[in-house]
């Protein structure tokens, strides 16, 4: 039995679901559990795709569904798969859109961000990770723009890019248990074009990168305590 709780298939249910059938023979039935309506459709379209078959459909308590999937034969493709998703890489951009705003572009995503200090809270479709590149992304453009403009520097296009890794995501997911779900580096470049002195702008963006706040937390260990609490 593999349980899936709110995965779809798209977010890493179906590796999932493939690394648990390979101790299943050929044949054998594995019951897939999940609270996701999406499943409900995508799952037997991919069984059908690969040569799995849905034999069984039941509703259980707690709003899950169980799906009895019978194997074909074994993933060839999983091991490739499984390194991928290893080396999989969240991208996300940053553009300073006037004032103290910019624009995250992640994916087929994009969401307005203000000053780096804000304490405003929203719900997002892009991933966590996206978030988190996309804030820090924002917070080096806009700052870097604020110190500028203090200066009566013309910034005419300003724009961060970033990239991260993480160690090994298939923690994250359950498949494996070995090394650490965390972001193993992150990587970047500022393209800034304006009316300063290129020097002046680059001691500039040094100090915004050492005021920043997501900067600073994300280049040393930062401990984290978030408190459990059912209400």
């Amino acid at each position: 039995m593999v349980d899936g709780g709110d995965l779809d298939c798209g977010s890493g249910l179906l590796l999932i679901i493939r690394n648990a059938l390979q101790p299943v023979p050929p044949g054998g039935v594995l019951e897939v559990r999940s609270r996701e309506s999406s499943v409900r459709e995508d799952l037997p379209a991919w069984c059908r795709m690969v040569g799995h078959a849905i034999v069984a459909t039941t509703e259980a308590p707690a709003d899950y569904t169980c799906y009895s999937l019978r194997k074909k034969g074994d993933d060839v493709d999983l091991a490739g798969d499984l390194q991928e998703a290893r080396n999989y890489a969240w991208k996300v951009r940053a553009r300073w859109t006037g004032g103290m705003r910019a624009k995250v572009f992640a994916r087929n995503h994009s969401w307005s961000t203000g000053q780096p200090a804000s304490f405003d809270t929203e719900d997002a479709a892009p991933s966590a990770i996206e978030q988190l590149l996309g804030a820090l992304a924002s917070c080096l453009a806009v700052g870097l723009q604020w110190r500028a403009s203090k200066e009566g520097i013309a910034v005419a296009d300003l724009e961060v890019t970033l990239s991260a890794r993480s160690e090994n995501i298939l923690v994250f997911l359950g498949v494996e248990e070995s090394g650490s779900p965390g972001l193993s580096s992150i990587t970047g470049k500022l393209y800034l074009r304006g009316n300063g002195d290129p020097d002046r702008m680059r001691e500039l963006w040094e100090e915004t990168c050492r005021r920043s706040p997501l900067f600073a937390s994300l280049e040393r260990p930062v401990p984290v305590e978030i408190e459990f609490r059912l209400v």
